[in-house]
């Protein structure tokens, strides 16, 4: 069993309880567990009528076929941070999207995590846990279940899993290290663009300078909200934008694509209870570009 849980007193009322107090497992994902009869109760999958005692164990099985005909499979070189059971965490390139779109129907992260899944057999969706933009480089994780994904993504609305990065900004920042507060909403007529705005949702970054060379910034950045674009859009709103970030800044003979890394995350395992610290070396294309 993935999940065990030994009854020793009668604060719970029935085993639904017990899951989504003990485990944070959701009601959607009980009954899919349920009907796939991935619940256990001493061994034996539970009915409607189980009568719970102390001593009793419930246990849950996580892993259940799923159909992933829905994504494209490409082979592709995957650089494999970490895998066990449960999930896979990749080193993403530049130049790659995280999900299929109209433009990446074949040629995403995921077509690549799809062949993989195949070729080692695995029948299971594709869950992404967080997401890169396509020209920022780092660490993506793939949930190989639902309980993983949900899991983790609790974690980060609780700020137990943390998002570090690494990016180059534009000029030498007076203050050298500070939180950027700033609500950021999405930018009005335009489907990627996001701005600072009032009324957006609430973004908090914090930031440390690492480096300065050449009126450029090596600056390390920590998340406590995970805003779509919150570091590109919060660096831009301090007046020193990513380096080579064409949406909110300027091109540079440099690099050719924004100076961002997704470089360390850190969370609990969902199953082991383990604390994780994952790490991607930064990339030799942003080290290059501070040392000119």
């Amino acid at each position: 069993m993935d999940l065990e849980y030994k009854i020793t007193s009668n604060k719970y009322d029935n085993i639904k309880q017990i899951l989504k107090e003990e485990f944070g497992i959701s009601s959607r994902l009980f009954l899919k567990l349920k009907r796939e009869n991935h619940i256990y109760l001493n061994g034996n999958p539970i009915s409607n009528d189980n009568i719970l005692s102390n001593g009793d164990i419930i246990g849950v099985d996580l892993n259940f076929i799923e159909d992933n005909s829905n994504i494209v499979s490409t082979k592709m070189d995957l650089n494999i941070l970490y895998e066990d059971n449960y999930m896979l965490i990749l080193d993403k390139p530049s130049g790659i999207a995280v999900h299929p779109s109209l433009r990446h129907y074949e040629k995403s992260l995921s077509n690549g995590v799809k062949y993989y899944f195949d070729s080692i057999n695995l029948k299971r969706k594709i869950r992404i846990v967080n997401r890169l933009d396509k020209d920022t480089s780092g660490i993506v994780i793939f949930a190989k279940n639902e309980y993983i994904q949900e899991n983790l993504i609790s974690q980060m609305k609780n700020n137990i899993f943390q998002k570090e990065y690494i990016g180059i900004l534009v000029g030498i920042l007076e203050n050298k290290s500070g939180i950027i507060d700033a609500p950021i909403s999405r930018k009005e007529n335009s489907i990627i663009e996001r701005c600072i705005d009032k009324n957006g949702q609430s973004s908090i970054t914090h930031y440390d300078v690492i480096n300065e060379n050449n009126n450029l910034s090596l600056v390390h950045f920590k998340l406590e909200t995970g805003r779509t674009h919150q570091i590109r859009v919060h660096s831009a709103f301090i007046g020193h934008p990513i380096l080579c970030d064409t949406l909110y800044g300027n091109s540079s003979d440099l690099i050719s694509r924004q100076a961002l890394h997704s470089y360390k995350v850190s969370f609990i395992h969902p199953i082991t209870k383990k604390d994780m610290v994952i790490i991607s070396p930064i990339p030799k294309d942003i080290e290059n570009a501070i040392r000119v």
